[in-house]
């Protein structure tokens, strides 16, 4: 259910054509940006733990050109978003932030949501249905495989001292994803990474995150494959055929809670979807999208 935010986004970066800040109900500030016109039918990316909204980039460009208005943002403890003072998260932070984020466009937006953002789009839907237009869930089921999330949490955990230079958090990331055949830049990286009062550079994500999102796990399956149940809007399931989160046996159980969505396998993708494939990504939402107008 967890993303690195070094291991999604394409480079060079699209700009977007408006950046914002958005009040969460609580007083946290959400980073916010607009890509095409926002009079134009809405689609809302929400990326995975470890993320940023600079994930989405080449997709939401893609998308405002082919008519649409692509919102991206930065969850709490995430990217240019506040952190929790008291670094105590929780996923009813998470679920009120994509709501009211859900409601910046005039008309119910499409949901784009990865690994952590998808189950939080889930719960949003289940609870403040009608609150999306569609759902497209990336690699990420209510139920997960736990080897694949655990071998994902430590690279995560692996650098608490973070970084003596950009080219060492190239060089591990190239070591963490052997199949990746394009090194990641330094400007690429500077989106990714954050430089310490100490010099070194870390993660662009509050570390104490790790203890939130490793919390009740069991429980939050369950409630999410219930809530899951009740999704009435369109829906798309987007798998990476080469993932160790998702598998035959938790798809299959998706579909059977959601007997009216697809299911579309990228075959060369690990979980990293967009990051892996991000052509084919793009192709498979817009496609998706196109045909909810007919």
């Amino acid at each position: 259910m967890v993303t690195n935010a070094a291991l999604l986004s394409p480079s060079p970066m699209p700009a977007p054509q408006r950046t914002d800040r958005l009040a969460a109900h609580d007083g946290i500030s959400l980073a916010i940006e607009h890509f095409g016109d926002e009079t134009d039918r809405a689609i809302v990316f929400a990326h995975g733990f470890g993320q940023t909204r600079h994930a989405w980039s080449g997709t939401a460009a893609a998308l405002a050109h082919s008519g649409w208005h692509a919102i991206t943002t930065d969850a709490r403890g995430h990217g240019d978003s506040d952190r929790r003072a008291d670094g105590d998260y929780h996923y009813d932070q998470l679920i009120n932030d994509l709501v009211r984020i859900a409601r910046v466009p005039a008309q119910a937006p499409v949901l784009v949501g990865a690994s952590m953002g998808g189950l939080i789009g889930i719960a949003a839907e289940a609870l403040h249905a009608p609150l999306f237009r569609a759902l497209v869930l990336v690699d990420i089921t209510p139920r997960w495989e736990p080897a694949g999330v655990e071998r994902i949490l430590a690279f995560m955990r692996a650098h608490p001292a973070g970084f003596a230079s950009y080219a060492e958090a190239a060089d591990e990331i190239a070591r963490y994803l052997p199949h990746r055949a394009e090194r990641k830049s330094e400007a690429s990286l500077r989106q990714l990474l954050v430089a310490s009062d100490d010099g070194r550079l870390r993660w662009h994500w509050d570390p104490r995150l790790l203890d939130f999102v490793t919390r009740g796990a069991e429980q939050l399956q369950h409630e999410l494959l219930v809530a899951a149940g009740q999704i009435r809007v369109p829906t798309l399931l987007i798998s990476g055929g080469r993932s160790d989160i998702v598998s035959a046996a938790t798809i299959d159980e998706f579909l059977a809670h959601v007997p009216h969505a697809r299911h579309v396998r990228v075959d060369h993708a690990t979980h990293m979807v967009a990051g892996d494939a991000n052509d084919a990504f793009t192709r498979t939402v817009l496609e998706f999208v196109t045909t909810l107008d007919a």
